[in-house]
């Protein structure tokens, strides 16, 4: 596990949109896996103007969505996806055929998981999984209790993530399950990153780097990939050693 400390949260989106950058130079049709929420905005801001400034080409790889609230899409503010169109794919001009985000409208939403499984094994895994960390140790919406092996799958959402979830949206939404891509992936992903910031994160981050490595504390897992890049910025990592 390689943990490294940032002085503040822009150093560390600038070091994990650089490492995007070098992932799709090394290999120019990768495909990367990536999360929505706080923590990556900055980040994907600043891969956006490395693009833009000829640092990279993102013409030819491609992305999956690491989540989605299940009854929700790319159109509905505060949904994962639509998060990601804004902040990543609609800024990078992407083609229809590079983005992979799961259909959480879907009436059969096991052909979903079934859909992304396959797109991900077509690849031959993924190039690079980007991940953050929930309040509760929760990796996409892994929540605490889910098997480390399982791939894309439907879950019944933690109650503190249905109460964090709602800062998403613009009034009181109704969160009750996700589908989401699992821990299984991380576990075969060529490369890992889990960028966590802020001090409120501090106490959940230590348990998982330094606890037992338990189905209970989803992010403990990364403690399994001696390559995993563990990035946190000064506030999330201050119970650190």
């Amino acid at each position: 596990m390689n943990l490294q400390k940032f002085p503040d949260y822009n150093t560390l989106s600038q070091r994990t949109a650089e490492q995007m950058a070098a992932v799709i130079n090394r290999k120019p049709d990768a495909l990367i896996c990536v999360a929505s929420g706080d923590t990556p905005t900055e980040t994907y801001r600043r891969f956006v103007a490395l693009v833009q400034a000829g640092k990279v080409d993102s013409s030819r790889c491609s992305f999956v969505g690491l989540d989605e609230w299940v009854g929700f899409g790319p159109e509905d503010v505060g949904s994962c996806s639509h998060s990601l169109y804004r902040d990543l794919f609609t800024p990078l001009n992407l083609r229809p055929d590079q983005i992979y985000v799961f259909n959480a409208k879907s009436t059969d939403l096991q052909a979903e998981c079934t859909r992304i499984d396959a797109v991900i094994r077509k690849w031959g895994g993924l190039d690079l999984l980007l991940v953050g960390m929930g309040m509760n140790g929760h990796i996409a919406l892994n929540e605490p209790g889910t098997p480390f092996n399982l791939g894309c799958h439907v879950a019944e959402l933690a109650e503190s993530t249905k109460t964090v979830g709602q800062k998403y949206f613009d009034q009181e939404t109704q969160l009750t399950k996700g589908i989401t891509t699992g821990l299984r992936h991380l576990a075969e992903a060529r490369a890992v990153i889990l960028i966590v910031s802020g001090e409120k994160k501090a106490p959940m981050l230590r348990q998982a780097l330094t606890g037992p490595i338990t189905e209970e504390v989803p992010a403990s897992i990364v403690q399994t990939r001696t390559d995993a890049c563990v990035w946190v910025d000064e506030d999330a990592g201050r119970l650190l050693v």
